[in-house]
């Protein structure tokens, strides 16, 4: 196990809602001793005792969940480092060791080229690891590039494109749902499932985040990478074991059967819009050009759905929809399994029955099946639903990366093959929006999303904003 951490970019806004609080998960959980380091480079002229004093507010915010013990003992485990990233002296100071380290790239994608770039001439001590947050470039090319930069610093297992997605507890149970119960498995095709929607609504707006927003879009932020990466566990075919290899060749293959969009299938199977000035709840919103930080011009989009096909043997006829938006009306992030109506109901003309869904909630985290039932009267249908809690995980998401990534195990993260077939499935899309073949709706905050009746799933959303099971 690596006992020494470098996050580069230590100072961010990364580190303090994420990484300092999964590290006082790690060490409440007995999985970091006292002989775990962690030092965080940044810009800024402070010592160990004005960061320690900051990372410690930062734990109290947003890791306070962690006894205080295990926080104080991450506090006392860090040191500060000044270092210019984009400076290759500096890079190469911070790792002048003998010891293994695990280098964790907490910076806009942008640096990544360079910093890789600096690492690979200082050369990491043997067994060293690189993380890198997505989006992992802003391309195709770009990730074929820095895959070569990766390639030429460290072995492929050792090269971690992390996506924190990947380790929540109800992600992992899509796997678990299908793989251990026999109920699912024989049905989980074409044959049975009419669509899959992943979703991740928001009421959130954009809360200060242009900086990074702005320049990226709900597309790139969300479906590119997250939501991308929930299609694979859903529609993968059964790997031999979950270890690294046999679950990432499964992954690649799913994306590599993603049929390629045409210029006229993004024109059907896509939509973007921007929100305007709305109220969500008691708060109004103003409208996301008129953001600070917000270059209008840019037209960067808040709302994307794609749909999409996949050719292969268990999914052709399947619809595979993705969909993320921000400040609408209400929450929805979850699975939703869609399953084809019987083919005959033996109850005369009275009978109407609703077809079944499966839904993996991802926040807040459960299980709900939406069967029909008989009702009191003869031959009348009711909706039942069937709620499973989740039991809270031991660890959070960033928890359990920062785990594997300090014992060296990368079945979870993104794979090089992997991260370039994404970037395949999208790019038609991006460069017809940036071409304005799809048009950029606008949408009130508060609202179901763009278009005449918030299509994709308003009625839906109706019935499943609320939290599943909730009275």
């Amino acid at each position: 196990m690596i006992n020494h951490l470098i996050v580069l970019g230590g100072t961010g806004d990364l580190s303090a809602r994420y990484l300092l609080p999964a590290l006082a998960a790690l060490r409440a959980a007995g999985h970091l001793d006292d002989g775990f380091r962690l030092t965080a480079a940044g810009r800024e002229e402070q010592d160990d005792a004005r960061f320690r004093q900051w990372a410690a507010t930062q734990l109290d915010r947003h890791g306070a969940t962690s006894p205080a013990d295990a926080r104080q003992a991450v506090v006392d485990a860090t040191h500060y480092r000044r270092a210019d990233v984009t400076d290759p002296s500096d890079v190469a100071a911070l790792v002048a060791t003998d010891e293994p380290l695990a280098v964790y790239l907490a910076l806009p994608p942008a640096l990544f080229p360079s910093v890789v770039t600096a690492l690979h001439r200082a050369g990491l001590p043997q067994g060293s690891r690189i993380v890198l947050e997505k989006p992992f470039g802003e391309q195709l090319a770009d990730a074929v590039a820095l895959n070569r930069l990766l390639a030429d610093t460290l072995p492929e297992e050792s090269v971690f494109r992390v996506d924190h997605f990947l380790a929540m507890t109800t992600v992992q149970n899509v796997l678990g749902s299908r793989l251990a119960n026999r109920v699912l498995e024989p049905i989980w095709n074409s044959t049975h499932i009419a669509e899959v929607e992943i979703v991740w609504d928001e009421t959130l707006a954009l809360e200060g985040r242009a900086g990074y927003y702005d320049g990226v879009g709900a597309l790139k932020d969300m479906l590119q990478n997250h939501l991308l990466q929930l299609l694979c566990l859903v529609a993968m075919e059964p790997p031999i074991t979950l270890g690294e290899r046999d679950l990432r060749d499964r992954k690649v293959d799913v994306l590599r059967s993603i049929r390629p969009l045409s210029e006229d299938d993004v024109v059907r199977r896509t939509r973007r819009g921007r929100y305007l000035a709305g109220r969500i709840g008691d708060r109004d919103v103003r409208a996301y050009a008129d953001e600070e930080g917000v270059d209008a011009e840019r037209r960067t989009e808040t709302f994307a759905e794609v749909e999409l096909e996949l050719d292969s043997w268990r999914w052709s006829g399947t619809t595979f929809r993705l969909r993320t938006g921000k400040a609408l009306g209400a929450d929805r992030k979850e699975v939703a399994v869609h399953f084809r109506a019987v083919p005959h109901l033996p109850f005369g003309h009275g009978g109407v029955a609703l077809p079944n869904s499966l839904f993996f909630g991802l926040d807040p985290e459960g299980l709900t099946l939406d069967i029909t039932g008989i009702g009191s009267r003869a031959h009348t249908f009711v909706p039942l639903e069937l709620t499973a809690r989740m039991d809270p995980p031991e660890l959070p998401a960033y928890g359990r990366l920062l785990l594997d990534v300090l014992n060296g195990d990368p079945a979870l993260s993104i794979r090089g093959d992997e991260a370039e077939e994404a970037w395949r499935v999208f790019e038609p899309v991006l460069s017809a929006w940036s071409r304005g073949v799809v048009p950029l709706d606008e949408y009130a905050a508060g609202s179901d999303g763009p278009g005449p009746d918030g299509r994709a799933g308003s009625v839906r959303r109706a019935a499943t904003a609320r939290p599943r099971g909730a009275p």
